[in-house]
């Protein structure tokens, strides 16, 4: 379960801002899931939705959990300006535990938690995938700190593809990798974890290519 700390600094930082990540997909996430065929996508820590809101775009029945209400309170807002529908869930992800079989991609963007506390995360979200349904994690490396730029500077909550990949038994991972990201705080690209895996079964067919977009 999250601090009343952590809880209340999200909150504080969702109330401040007019946006805090912009609503930009993740480019990595939308290299991986734009080509598929929609079906029901679930974004866990979703922020203000930014993920969800370009899946339900294109389509995708989408689910986005975060605990901070004043996130959820703009990525609903946002859903009504753009007319689309995602069903926006006040949860602890520590503690949700999203419906067994009944999603063809699971989204997990930038969620920096202690190892444990991730890989309860991930354990929740494995059995979470519909069969040949794609799992998408994402956030800044370890090694963001010293050879990168932004992102959190506590090594202790950083991603490495070898933890991530440690909590995805059962899956079959394709890709597991530092990926680099151009910002404009730096001349040198940010470094982050990359992993896609997929669950036993039939894959969600291909419906064109993917979209890039900019992000945190």
């Amino acid at each position: 379960m999250a601090g009343a700390e952590d809880r209340a600094l999200w909150e504080r930082r969702y109330g401040d801002a007019r946006s805090v990540w912009g609503w930009a997909p993740n480019r990595f996430v939308a290299e991986v899931l734009g080509p598929l065929r929609p079906g029901r996508a679930l974004d866990l820590a979703c922020g203000e939705g930014r993920n969800a809101l370009w899946l339900a775009g294109l389509g995708w029945r989408a689910t986005a959990v975060d605990f901070a209400e004043n996130a959820l309170v703009r990525g609903r807002e946002q859903a009504a300006d753009h007319d689309v529908a995602v069903d926006f869930v006040a949860a602890d992800v520590l503690e949700y535990q999203p419906q067994a079989g009944a999603y063809d991609a699971v989204v997990i963007a930038y969620l920096h938690l202690p190892a444990d506390q991730l890989g309860t995360v991930l354990r929740h979200a494995v059995p979470a995938l519909a069969p040949g349904g794609t799992l998408v994690v994402v956030g800044h490396d370890v090694t963001n700190i010293a050879e990168g730029v932004g992102g959190p500077q506590d090594p202790d909550i950083l991603y490495t593809p070898e933890l991530v990949t440690s909590h995805l038994g059962g899956l079959h991972v394709t890709r597991a990798e530092r990926v680099h990201r151009q910002t404009d705080r730096a001349p040198q690209p940010a470094i982050d974890t990359l992993v896609v895996a997929q669950a036993a079964g039939s894959a969600v067919s291909s419906a064109g290519p993917g979209t890039s977009a900019s992000e945190r």
